[in-house]
């Protein structure tokens, strides 16, 4: 009976061991302005200006898993969006090129109406480190949404400072 236990405790300290080295110790943290062309109504595409957010969690030293919120405002109308995926990217000397796969949800308002549709963004951009634990990033992402029952593909550029941990 002993044993049973001895040996249960043991495998529950090794599934919590192998669980925590899953756990990212690495990432980075983003905030800045961000620029949206969107297209989501009849009369053409709106400029709209807000600002992203993100937060990365690295479980490789090259792959990461994102949470992107990004807030846009304009011709009436706010959009966010909440998206979420993973990263790819490769530090070469003071920059770090990525690309991103994200999805999600997004929304849109304009006072009278809105509506809550799927949000995908592909895109990447490039970080340059400034010092130690901190750069300034540059990103662009082909951002689609599906508000009213109709596709809109949208160009979003967003730049801003970078806190790595």
């Amino acid at each position: 009976m002993v044993c049973k236990w001895v040996t249960l405790v043991c495998v529950a300290f090794l599934m919590i061991g192998g669980a925590a080295a899953q756990v990212p110790t690495k990432g980075d943290v983003f905030f800045g302005y961000s620029y949206n062309n969107a297209a989501f109504n009849a009369a053409g595409r709106s400029n709209l200006n807000g600002w992203e957010g993100s937060l990365e969690g690295k479980f490789a030293p090259w792959v990461g898993v994102v949470a992107d919120l990004s807030g846009h405002y304009g011709s009436g109308a706010s959009v966010h969006n909440v998206i979420f995926g993973p990263r790819i990217s490769v530090p070469i000397g003071k920059f770090t090129p990525f690309a991103h796969v994200l999805v999600g949800v997004g929304h849109i308002s304009d006072g009278s109406v809105s509506n809550t549709s799927f949000s995908d963004a592909f895109g990447g951009g490039i970080d340059y480190r400034m010092i130690h634990g901190l750069g300034w990033r540059f990103q662009l992402d082909a951002l689609q949404t599906r508000f009213f029952s109709a596709t809109q593909d949208d160009v979003r550029f967003s730049t801003g400072i970078v806190l790595r941990f």
